[in-house]
């Protein structure tokens, strides 16, 4: 198992539910997200602004702020993977910075609450 975890903009959210669906992923967790890529911000800046220094975040301009993004998390079988990654790269890559980022960390095991069935049973 794995856990496939995507960071995407908000407007692309309909077209990866979609694509995720059409991959035969059914089963997924969204959460409102914010952040930021690589950029030119001092790391102590930066620090002050998420702690609420007004200072801070007037420093850090339009490069530094923080943007709304969503974070897909699905737990899928092994050769799945691929799968699911191409189907959220084909609808969310535009060649632009914020496209977004894909994670593939590997599961120990999992266990669904209701039957108490464990590793790939639980996410079947």
């Amino acid at each position: 198992m794995k856990e496939v975890i995507a960071i995407v903009r908000i407007n692309m959210m309909n077209q990866t539910k979609q694509a995720l669906t059409d991959a035969g992923i059914d089963a997924f967790f969204v959460h409102e997200a914010q952040g930021r890529g690589k950029g030119l911000a001092n790391p102590r800046v930066l620090e002050g602004a998420g702690q609420g220094y007004e200072e801070a975040a007037a420093l850090l301009g339009a490069k530094g702020q923080l943007y709304p993004k969503r974070m897909v998390t699905a737990v899928v079988k092994d050769n799945q993977v691929q799968d699911v990654v191409q189907a959220i790269i084909a609808v969310n890559r535009t060649g632009k910075p914020g496209d977004g980022k894909i994670f593939v960390a590997p599961l120990k095991d999992a266990v669904r609450v209701r039957t108490g069935e464990k590793g790939s049973k639980a996410i079947a």
